[in-house]
């Protein structure tokens, strides 16, 4: 059986690597030149341009949410030839979807370790941007093996790519912010998609956003979580919501409140998330926060004099509205480093438009802000490092730990 991958973003190219992985012929195509694929014995790619016959002459097709409203492909999307509806899963599967702006890995991993500890089985994937391996390996994951319970990541961005790709018995929405507006166009218009994504469905909601009122028209049935009343392992009353809209997944599907408590207080922190880092005199809290939401909830938690972010890539606008935010706060010192792309002459001028008044610093790498941290924390008893890139911020957190550990 061969398959034709088209488009060949983060999600494109997790669905080359998980079909060929799974045995499949491939042909892959994208309009970009500049993408590292290279043909072999099974897998055929055009760059540059799309070859229509060779995708027809296909078994079946991937279509990259990314072109999903693309005028050129939506013959594929009503000619019965996409993967979801060929290769389907062997036994019907309860299929629980999360989503959301934050908290969405989270939220899943939470939920996993509930329903992995009523001695579930629980397939779990989804949004390849999260970490995951992608939405083709979960389809093709669920025909290979039986599952009780296929548990999905959905990135606000592929709604209706997922809503088309998946049956959702229960959705999981965590919250809504300001991320991805240049895909949106505006706040307004990620409801809509939202709303429309959770029509008919089952939905788990934050009581917490007034916003999603507006959401439950036409939904099937609805439930609201706030907040946990105990204590994790985790930084953040946000963690605590995340925690709370797991325990109402659980509590849906009817597992009994202490096992849903046993697995949350266990849950420790994931890679590149919000974590603490206790020094003698101070504490460092350090972890992705990629949007103007994300970061707000952290500087709500605690007065942060000394605030570190790394930048977003070239052409994400929304994602410069983090140093809008930060230039509010009384912090003495914000630090900048190149987190997914140097765009840092880019947040300097923000600051310097907002009229911020404490010191600004350029740094050039992750031993650059291990090193400036640390300093840092000497003087002042706490330090926030976030922003984008989740590599250098996990890289910057074992360097710390290791730091810390080293004294």
């Amino acid at each position: 059986m061969k398959v034709a991958v088209i488009g060949l973003g983060v999600e494109g190219l997790n669905a080359v690597k998980s079909l060929l992985g799974h045995g499949y012929a491939v042909y892959a195509s994208d309009v970009n030149h500049d993408i590292e694929l290279k043909s072999t014995r099974n897998l055929d790619v055009d760059l540059g341009f799309h070859d229509f016959d060779k995708i027809e002459s296909c078994d079946a097709v991937v279509l990259s949410p990314g072109l999903w409203h693309h005028p050129h492909f939506q013959k594929f999307k009503t000619s019965k030839k996409l993967l979801s509806e060929i290769v389907t899963p062997k036994t019907p599967l309860f299929t629980i979807g999360v989503t959301g702006t934050n908290g969405k890995t989270t939220t899943t991993m939470m939920i996993l370790s509930i329903l992995q500890k009523a001695g579930m089985k629980v397939l779990t994937g989804g949004n390849a941007g999260g970490g995951f391996s992608g939405y083709t390996e979960v389809i093709l994951e669920s025909a290979s093996s039986d599952y009780d319970i296929r548990l999905i990541e959905v990135c606000d961005m592929t709604l209706d790519f997922c809503k088309h790709e998946f049956n959702f018995d229960l959705v999981v929405v965590t919250n809504t912010g300001r991320d991805h507006l240049e895909v949106h166009q505006s706040l307004e218009n990620y409801l809509k998609s939202l709303k429309n994504f959770l029509k008919g469905k089952k939905v788990v909601l934050n009581q917490k956003n007034e916003s999603f009122r507006q959401l439950t028209e036409g939904t099937e049935e609805v439930h609201f979580f706030t907040k946990i009343p105990y204590e994790l392992n985790l930084f953040g009353d946000f963690n605590r919501e995340n925690a709370a809209a797991a325990a109402k997944t659980g509590e849906i599907l009817g597992i009994p409140d202490e096992t849903i408590e046993t697995s949350l207080k266990k849950f420790d922190v994931l890679p590149g998330r919000s974590t603490i880092i206790n020094l003698p005199h101070s504490k460092i809290v350090v972890g992705k926060t990629d949007n103007a939401d994300a970061t707000v909830a952290v500087l709500e938690e605690a007065e942060f004099p000394v605030i570190i972010l790394g930048t977003p890539r070239k052409g994400e606008i929304c994602r410069l509205e983090i140093f809008k935010e930060v230039s509010k706060t009384n912090s003495k010192i914000i630090a900048i480093f190149p987190g997914l792309d140097d765009t840092l002459d880019d947040a300097q001028n923000i600051l310097e438009k907002e009229r911020y008044q404490g010191e600004v610093f350029k740094l050039s790498n992750v031993d650059d802000v291990v090193e400036f941290a640390l300093k840092c924390s000497e003087k002042y008893p706490n330090v926030f490092i976030g922003g984008n890139g989740q590599r250098k911020i996990i890289e910057i957190t074992k360097s710390l730990k290791d730091a810390v550990s080293a004294e």
